[in-house]
């Protein structure tokens, strides 16, 4: 009885005290993503089966970690550290290509891992630790302070880039430190500053071989280059192309879930239901299917900020800010590579690309926002 009394007051506190407007829009969002996944790909491939398996671990993901303290998980970051480097290491030894993606998927029969996406919270985590540290000793903006934040990603995004070449997912490790970074307050001078000396590495970078192919340096070019590297268009600019034409065929309205010309031929869009499921919901649900999506995603995004500023603690705010900005630059990257207007490189539209690692991923992201509402606050603001 006692049992049965604990599991009651813990579902109770859930509904009561956890975020369950953010709960209820993550899920409202995959079901959306699993209407059109199916509308695509009629499950044959199972994707449908993977989706919704992936769905119901991220709800069980959503739930647990909205009773964990982010101080408690924070206080282990150099553990949150090792767990991560010996994860991306996995595919020197096991690491498998998809695409251009190589060597960036751990593969279990059907079943994917991608684990520079897992990474990407104890990223997030790993980093608020870092700035709470600096600010609670005055030196978060002193220069030894700003080195050590600059070689923690570097670890990351050079192993990402070595270990995965995974392109599209160091993009997202950039923007989450940048907007973590101005959150916490670091001083205008250091973003100049580490935007010179970007742009006084990136030709180097450019030109390894290691880092980036010739196709990935392509891809990069292409939206901004077309003459220039796909006059024809049908190399590089060929997958983005037919989503933009696709888009455009939905109108208003789009033709109707299942009638989508571009999107129900087979290999038409390569990647509809992954990397490209916006032009799905262009096609087959037309201006409104798709404003429908960056509504709810919007709505995330503005509800992580919320409960962050709400918290009236800086980790926890700083890991809101982490995860609203993990959240926006895969949807503007996402939607951007579907309209034509960004490089094409592989980056999932929240919640709603097929892919059980960015399912999890997220949900579990959304259960720290959800368990950062439900903490209480500190002494000194529970007057306030």
């Amino acid at each position: 009885m006692q049992v049965v009394a604990v599991i009651f007051r813990a579902i109770f506190r859930f509904f009561t005290e956890a975020d369950i407007v953010l709960f209820l829009i993550s899920i409202a969002s995959t079901i959306y993503g699993l209407i059109l996944i199916s509308s695509v790909t009629g499950n044959v491939g199972n994707e449908v089966s993977v989706q919704i398996g992936a769905f119901v671990i991220g709800i069980v993901l959503f739930i647990l970690f909205s009773y964990v303290d982010i101080d408690i998980i924070a206080d282990k970051s150099k553990l949150l550290f090792l767990f991560s480097m010996l994860l991306l290491f996995t595919l020197f030894l096991w690491g498998e290509g998809i695409g251009e993606g190589r060597g960036s998927w751990l593969r279990f029969g059907v079943i994917g891992i991608q684990p520079a996406e897992i990474v990407k919270v104890p990223f997030i985590i790993i980093i608020a630790r870092i700035i709470v540290n600096f600010k609670e000793r005055r030196t978060f903006n002193s220069f030894f302070s700003i080195i050590q934040i600059a070689a923690v990603f570097a670890i990351f995004i050079a192993t990402i880039l070595v270990v995965a070449q995974d392109l599209g997912t160091s993009v997202v490790y950039f923007g989450i430190l940048a907007v973590m970074l101005f959150a916490g307050g670091m001083k205008l001078r250091w973003f100049l500053l580490a935007f010179a000396a970007l742009v006084a590495v990136i030709p180097f970078i450019w030109e390894n071989d290691i880092i980036f192919s010739e196709f990935q340096r392509n891809r990069i070019l292409a939206p901004f280059m077309p003459d220039e590297i796909d006059p024809t268009r049908m190399g590089v600019l060929w997958q983005s192309d037919l989503s933009v034409q696709a888009i455009a065929t939905g109108g208003l309205r789009g033709q109707g879930l299942g009638n989508g010309r571009l999107t129900q031929t087979a290999n038409a869009i390569p990647a509809h239901h992954t990397d490209f499921i916006f032009s799905v919901a262009g096609e087959e649900l037309g201006f409104i299917g798709c404003m429908v999506i960056i509504a709810l995603l919007v709505a995330v995004i503005i509800r992580c900020v919320y409960v962050g500023i709400k918290s009236n603690n800086s980790l926890g705010m700083l890991v809101c800010m982490g995860i609203a900005a993990l959240t926006f630059v895969h949807m503007f990257m996402n939607i951007g590579m579907a309209l034509g207007i960004m490089p094409t490189i592989g980056v999932p539209l929240p919640f709603f690309s097929y892919g059980g690692s960015s399912i999890v991923t997220f949900f579990a992201a959304m259960g720290i926002v959800s368990g950062i509402k439900m903490r209480p606050k500190p002494a000194r603001f529970r007057n306030l």
